[in-house]
């Protein structure tokens, strides 16, 4: 279709999220590229191979009290008025022993068990216990946190700090990740300045946001100049950043006079969606040219962050063999209707404040105005109405998603 039929249709027919997020990834598949690093550098990075513990934790019999180690079978019939009198020794546990240890400590040959300090007593060389032991009791075993051999992680999951404190107590030292996957953001409107707009211009916001969005999700964004409205000069922008994972556009997605970027990529390659039935921001496509997926973004402020979090985002996550978590949600209570457009899925931007129960009251900014920034800028979530719905009633319980969550 040109782009004069394609002003004059208008967006008739809109694929729904789900329909379009699944056409685009059917062409995506996730990079091979990796590399070897050290754990100091492994924070945030995704796994490439599965990890095996080299070593046991602990790797030795260890003291999991204060107190002193004992043949368990010495201190039987131990109790409050009747103690145990065992010799305090040093080194391996002798019978009728027992010998100081700290919480960690290597348990001496010889003992089975430690009795905590706290129910002992030392009078000169000798040591009142005044609780039994059983064996094995405040006794941590070789390979009780961590077996050798065990299967720590699978390729795919993404390192925690958590994690590499786990992986350094059992010998590893570097694992294989994936290289995290490149995209390369493309601003286009000749109306964008950087700053100091004469009226008639607008300070570029999208390019900014959405790369930085895409680097809290693990990628490395070139933020490109400004690209005018012209065929050619998108035509060559998109061509530069073909060996980029990921290529999106910013603005000129939709069917007006100056809308040139999905009829550039499907000269390029192929515009498998344009319109989607989401609001704010239907007119977002997506393609692939060349084997690289291409994200438009509308140029609305609010349309193009909706749409980055819902395509961009798992679209980067597919190409560097990232997870996909669930952004994590707030339950609150609705303070008034949100409206919503049967068959449209809705992104009604919220702030939460303190309710009268347990639960906070989520008060709507807007449902609509796609270029108004502020009003997703300063809310604290938005709560999501799907398609089969028509909004949601003041009173409701509604789940606020914290979008801006970095994962």
């Amino acid at each position: 279709m040109s782009h004069d039929d394609l002003e004059r249709a208008g967006f008739k027919d809109r694929t729904r999220v789900a329909e379009a997020l699944e056409t685009v990834l059917e062409t995506v598949a996730g990079h091979d590229r990796t590399e070897r690093v050290a754990l100091g550098r492994a924070d945030g990075r995704v796994l490439a191979e599965t990890v095996t513990a080299p070593s046991p934790v602990p790797g030795y019999d260890r003291a999991a009290m204060d107190g002193y180690a004992v043949r368990a079978s010495d201190t039987f019939g131990a109790s409050d008025r009747s103690p145990t009198v065992l010799r305090e020794g040093e080194g391996a546990v002798n019978p009728d022993e027992a010998v100081r240890v700290h919480t960690g400590s290597d348990l001496p040959e010889g003992a089975d068990a430690v009795v905590m300090v706290e129910h002992t007593e030392t009078v000169g060389d000798e040591v009142e216990v005044f609780d039994a032991v059983a064996e094995g009791e405040n006794v941590g075993d070789v390979g009780e946190d961590v077996a050798e051999g065990e299967r720590l992680y699978e390729p795919g999951h993404r390192i925690r700090p958590s994690d590499l404190g786990l992986l350094k107590s059992v010998g590893v030292d570097q694992v294989e990740v994936y290289d995290p996957p490149t995209v390369g953001v493309i601003p286009t409107g000749e109306e964008l300045v950087q700053r100091d707009p004469e009226p008639g211009e607008v300070i570029e916001t999208n390019g900014l946001t959405v790369s930085r969005m895409a680097d809290r999700w693990g990628a490395i964004p070139t933020y490109r100049n400004v690209v005018d409205d012209d065929p050619n000069a998108i035509r060559a922008a998109i061509q530069r950043d073909l060996a980029k994972d990921v290529v999106v556009t910013t603005g000129g997605s939709s069917v007006g006079e100056r809308d040139y970027t999905p009829e550039v990529v499907d000269e390029l390659g192929e515009v498998l969606v344009h319109g989607v039935a989401l609001k704010p921001g239907h007119p977002v496509a997506l393609g692939v040219v060349e084997g690289t997926p291409v994200v438009m973004l509308p140029g609305y402020p609010v349309a193009c962050i909706v749409n980055a979090v819902q395509f961009l985002r798992p679209i980067l996550k597919r190409v560097g063999n990232m997870p996909v978590p669930e952004h994590p949600t707030v339950e609150a209570e609705l303070s008034r209707k949100i409206s919503s457009e049967p068959g449209t899925r809705t992104f009604a931007r919220v702030r939460l404040s303190e309710g009268d129960g347990d639960r906070p009251v989520a008060e709507p900014t807007r449902a609509s105005g796609s270029g108004v920034l502020s009003s997703v800028a300063l809310a604290d979530g938005w709560v999501v109405v799907p398609e089969a719905r028509e909004g949601y009633d003041a009173g409701e319980r509604v789940a606020v998603e914290d979008w801006e969550w970095s994962a």
